[in-house]
């Protein structure tokens, strides 16, 4: 393999020089509202009774593998900022991008199922205080919001890339950090029973998202190459067992599924990062997409827990179609208010600082 210096020194200056990816921003939002749009009309605790009755066509009922592209375009992000930083700024700047809005969305949370509990039971202050860690996961104690576990996955593959981070990013080192953990993914998968503390330690159901999206970032940084091409597609290989698993468990007792759909999405998924890494999405861009991507983690922790008691309640009062588009709009309003109000001023907070 060519010398990292070698490879770094024609692109730096036109890496350097690239627009923001707003595609990617666009993307996020693609795959906060494919996970809302699922929510919304596919699960029968939101409505109380089975959602085929109130949407037969289900034709959102693969939008939960909006999550997948969640972690495709993480890999590629975290890499993309990580670069040239040391561990401490990079720590504190996922921290100071994850935590305030996650914070208000415990309270947020946690206070309207407790005042407007729709399915579950309120969580007790205790387990609310927990929350806030974000670590519940870590000490089994129950998530205040069900979304919040795509964010325990996140942090597993934080903590993993800041080891990666502090010894210094390269092009042969990140290379081989994902040759290794896709390595030892596989390892696991065949060999350490399910629910080990390995498979946790090293989120194997996952582990080839972010692979995925580190690979493609190496060859938008770089360029494509056999090896990072071999690492893509090794990345979705290892991701089909668990997207087919996955597919089978959102299927309700007696009801069969096909899951060849969801391996089908998964593809295109692969595929939309796999573009953007190749210049194919570069036309896409604009200030509009940068607003969504804005909005997409705020939508992501507050429009079930927020959304769905609006729509349990007022089912019945308005057509459903009409009560989901009126819901969903009105989250994004709260999503860009939580941006606007409490990240941005954050953010402004740990720049001064």
């Amino acid at each position: 393999m060519a010398d990292d210096t070698a490879l770094a020194a024609p692109v730096a200056a036109s890496t350097a020089a690239r627009p923001r990816l707003a595609v990617l921003d666009g993307l996020r939002f693609l795959a906060a509202f494919a996970v809302v749009a699922y929510h919304y009309t596919t699960m029968d605790r939101v409505w109380q009774r089975p959602a085929a009755t109130v949407f037969p066509a289900q034709t959102f009922a693969y939008g939960w593998l909006g999550v997948y592209l969640f972690f495709l375009i993480s890999g590629f992000v975290i890499c993309m900022s990580s670069w040239g930083r040391g561990v401490g700024p990079f720590l504190a700047s996922r921290a100071v991008r994850l935590y305030p809005a996650y914070w208000l969305s415990v309270v947020v949370v946690a206070t309207v199922t407790a005042v407007w509990p729709w399915v579950a039971r309120p969580s007790s202050w205790g387990a609310t205080l927990v929350n806030l860690t974000m670590f519940q996961d870590a000490f089994g104690v129950p998530p205040v919001a069900e979304v919040y576990w795509t964010l325990w996955a996140e942090l597993r593959f934080y903590l993993l890339f800041a080891l990666l981070v502090w010894w210094g990013l390269t092009y042969r080192r990140v290379i081989g950090f994902c040759v290794a953990w896709l390595g030892v993914t596989a390892f696991a998968k065949v060999a350490v029973p399910d629910g080990s503390v390995v498979h946790t330690v090293l989120s194997t159901d996952y582990a080839p998202l972010f692979v995925g999206g580190i690979a493609c970032y190496l060859m938008y940084r770089f360029r494509p190459t056999l090896v990072t091409w071999g690492i893509v597609g090794a990345s979705f290989v290892l991701a089909v067992p668990a997207v087919r698993f996955r597919a089978r468990l959102e299927a309700y007792p007696g009801e069969s599924v096909p899951r060849w759909p969801a391996v089908v999405v998964l593809a295109v998924c692969f595929v939309l990062i796999a573009a953007v890494a190749l210049g194919w999405l570069s036309w896409l861009r604009g200030r509009w997409l940068v607003v969504l991507g804005s909005v997409t983690y705020p939508l992501y922790l507050l429009h079930l827990d927020l959304g769905a008691p609006v729509l349990f309640r007022l089912q019945g009062h308005v057509p459903p179609a009409a009560l989901v588009c009126v819901v969903t709009v009105a989250v994004i309003g709260v999503a860009w208010l939580v941006h606007r109000y409490v990240e941005r001023p954050a953010a402004r907070w740990w720049r001064r600082r």
